[in-house]
Order: structure tokens, then C-alpha cells, then sequence
């Protein structure tokens, strides 16, 4: 199964597509716009059912196969939203929203699962149910939990799901997926150190809250050089430094700090966090002031389910001819609360070279569009084959 011909035809529309969200990108939740346009165009390919709404901004389609003596009920994923980044591509298709982005590509992976929406609503070549999935809020709004807290999974019967990224670096249209942990959990960090201010003359009169936060800093790195196992991931990171004092001669009387822990098991969150706290108490404590910190567990460890990698893994072959072992990625992806709820798989397609993810100069790959909604398509018609 190569790229399926019908998504050459179709190639020039979905660019078109992709280009139009491109040019309008909207954030976490705000999708009002991105979403409108996807229910348009999924009742206009002819859906079984099309509902707005899930997960606040959410969009869902049902395509029924010419059959669906199976039962199977598989799931497709897109996410929606941009980022809070001013883009700098200069192509004639760049935003037209200040300080708002597709720096991510999911413009192309929402344009990528309309196309193979579009295809599986024509042929229903498939023996069960499809339901394509375009969420909001990936970038740190946690939609895809909204959805499962919507009762998204059990109001459709979903069995199993799939999601897919892009990449950079990898060649165009190429594949690459892991069994098991593959994006990490992701926690975000509040801590906000208060000492005792006065004038920068007379630091003996103070409890300098600048150097409790640099001796805090520091500890904090000693949580994955000296208590994580050294063949673990871990990465913590203080990502902000804001003080109560502007001035040249203060020394403030608080110190706010924001950061990340990132982790790839169970064990080592929770080892984190115990320790995040402790350091930033203890430390602060030893000079006389005061740590409050506010640990928030975000997005779980994304992991992959091995008879559905296996699977999408297959399909990602008979499309590209190969399919690689792709990286541990310690940045987060709340497609994870999907695959707590169903078995499922995510898998990584090449964006050829170019602006990494998450940066001004990035740009979605056009070339890419046919071998990702092949594996889309690949992986309704493969999984519930026609009766």
C-alpha cells in the first residue's frame, strides 16, 4: 500500500487547506474559527455524524464503513491549536494574527486528517466505524483530556486510537515510532522564596532572597546528578526568575520562579516532586526564609501500546517502505490522556529539513501531505478490512 493516488488528486486542496490555518491560527481553546471550518468540511464530505463542542472547542466525525459486522471502532487524531509566538517565515500564507503561530504543524495535521476524511467518506472501504478527532489545546491547555472528560471515548464506542507529528529532521514523508514511554511527563513548577528585604548596603540586615534563589537553582540540579538513577530521564529545568524589586539598590523581599520537571516513568515523578519540595524548603529554611513551592502534574507519560505500535508501524511501512525507531522525546503530549483511556499508537512523520518545532522560522512540509493521510486512511482500512 504506497501512497494512495487519490491523495495526489487531492494534494492540491489540502495544501490550500493547511495554508488557510496557516494564515489563521488560534490558540489553546480559542480554536472558534479552525473549528467552524473542519465541521464544514466534514459535512460537506458527507459524514455520518459531525458534532461540535467536545472538549470545550473540539470537533468530532463518524464515517461508517459499507459495513460494520466488525464492531471495531478506531479513532484518528489531529490537534488544532497554534502557539503565542510572532512568525517569521515570510511566506505568502503567513499569519495575519500578531503574537499567534502554527509553529508546531498542526495546521498540516489537521489539514492531513480532513484529507483522509475526505477519502474514507468516498470509498468506506472498511468493515466498522471511523472517528476522526480534531482537538484543541495541545500546547499546554490539556484538550485532549477535556475530550476524555467529555465522554468523548464512551459516547462513540472508540476501541482504539491513533495520533500522529510531525518532525523535522527526519526525511519528508518518512516514519519513525517506539513501543512503550515516548513523550514525557510533564509538571510545571511554582516557587516563590520570600526573605527579608532592605537596602543592597546592608545585606547583613536582609535575608537576600536572590541568593537563597541561587543556591535553590543550583540544589534543584542535583535532583538528577545525585538522587535519579543515572540511566533515567529526567530533566528539571527554572525557566523564569521574577523579583518583587526593579531596582538597582533593593534587595527584594520575594523571588518568584517558574519551571519544568520532565520524566519518563512513574518513579522518577514522583521522586521529583518530593524532592523539589524538599530541596526548595530546605534550602531556603538554612538562610531563614521561606519557600512555598506549587508542583502541578500536567501531561502523564505518553506511552505506546506494543500490538498497536506494531500495527501502525506496519501500515507506516507499506507507505514510506521503511518505518525507523524513533527517539524518547522529553517534551510532552497530552495525546496521552487518550492512550490512558484506549489502547493506541502515536507515530512521528518526517518534515524534512528546516526550523525545528516551536521556532518563529518553522514551517509545515506541503511535500508530506500524501503519506500522511495514506497512513491515516492505511490505518481504518487495514485495521477494520472490508467484509
Amino acid at each position: 500500500m504506497p501512497v494512495k493516488n487519490r491523495f495526489a488528486e487531492l494534494h492540491d486542496n489540502i495544501t490550500a487547506w493547511r495554508r488557510d490555518l496557516h494564515e489563521h491560527p488560534e490558540i489553546l481553546f480559542e480554536t472558534h474559527r479552525t473549528s467552524a471550518t473542519v465541521a464544514e468540511k466534514l459535512r460537506s464530505f458527507g459524514c455520518d455524524e459531525v458534532v461540535e463542542g467536545i472538549g470545550r472547542t473540539g470537533v468530532v466525525g463518524v464515517i461508517k464503513g459499507k459495513t460494520q459486522t466488525s464492531g471495531k471502532v478506531i479513532g484518528l487524531r489531529a490537534d488544532m491549536d497554534a502557539l503565542p509566538i510572532h512568525e517569521q517565515t515570510g511566506v505568502e500564507y503567513a499569519s495575519k494574527t500578531p503574537n499567534a503561530m502554527h509553529a508546531c504543524g498542526h495546521d498540516g495535521h489537521t489539514a492531513m486528517l480532513l484529507g483522509a476524511a475526505q477519502y474514507l467518506a468516498e470509498t468506506r472501504n472498511f468493515d466498522g466505524t471511523c472517528v476522526v478527532i480534531f482537538q484543541p489545546a495541545e500546547e499546554g491547555g490539556g484538550g485532549g483530556k477535556e475530550m476524555c472528560d467529555d465522554g468523548m471515548m464512551e459516547r462513540w464506542g472508540i476501541q482504539e486510537v491513533y495520533g500522529m507529528h510531525n518532525w523535522p529532521g527526519m526525511p519528508t514523508g518518512s516514519f519513525g515510532i517506539r513501543t512503550g514511554p515516548f513523550f514525557a511527563a510533564t509538571d510545571l513548577l511554582e516557587i516563590e522564596v520570600e526573605g527579608l528585604g532592605g537596602h543592597a548596603a546592608k545585606p547583613n540586615e536582609t535575608i537576600d532572597t536572590t541568593v537563597v534563589t541561587a543556591h535553590i537553582i543550583t540544589a534543584l540540579q542535583t535532583i538528577v546528578s545525585r538522587n535519579a538513577d543515572p540511566i533515567g530521564n529526567i530533566v528539571v529545568s527554572i525557566t523564569s526568575i521574577e523579583s518583587s524589586s526593579k531596582a538597582f539598590n533593593v534587595i527584594p523581599q520575594r523571588v518568584n520562579l517558574l519551571g519544568t520537571v520532565r520524566t519518563l516513568s512513574n518513579e522518577l515523578r514522583d521522586l521529583a516532586e518530593k524532592r523539589v519540595v524538599e530541596i526548595c524548603e530546605g534550602v531556603a529554611a538554612s538562610f531563614g526564609a521561606v519557600a512555598r513551592v506549587k508542583y502541578v502534574r500536567n501531561y502523564p507519560v505518553m506511552v505506546n501500546h506494543p500490538e498497536q505500535t506494531e500495527f501502525a508501524a506496519d501500515v507506516a511501512r507499506q507507505v514510506a517502505g521503511e518505518c525507523g525507531e524513533a527517539p524518547l522525546v522529553m517534551g510532552g503530549e497530552d495525546f496521552a490522556f487518550m492512550l490512558e483511556a484506549r489502547p493506541g499508537a502515536y507515530i512521528l512523520m518526517g518534515n524534512g529539513d528546516g526550523a525545528a518545532v516551536h521556532h518563529p522560522m518553522y514551517n509545515f512540509n506541503d511535500e508530506a501531505i500524501p503519506a500522511g493521510c495514506s497512513w491515516w486512511a492505511g490505518i481504518v482500512e487495514q485495521r477494520m478490512p472490508a467484509a
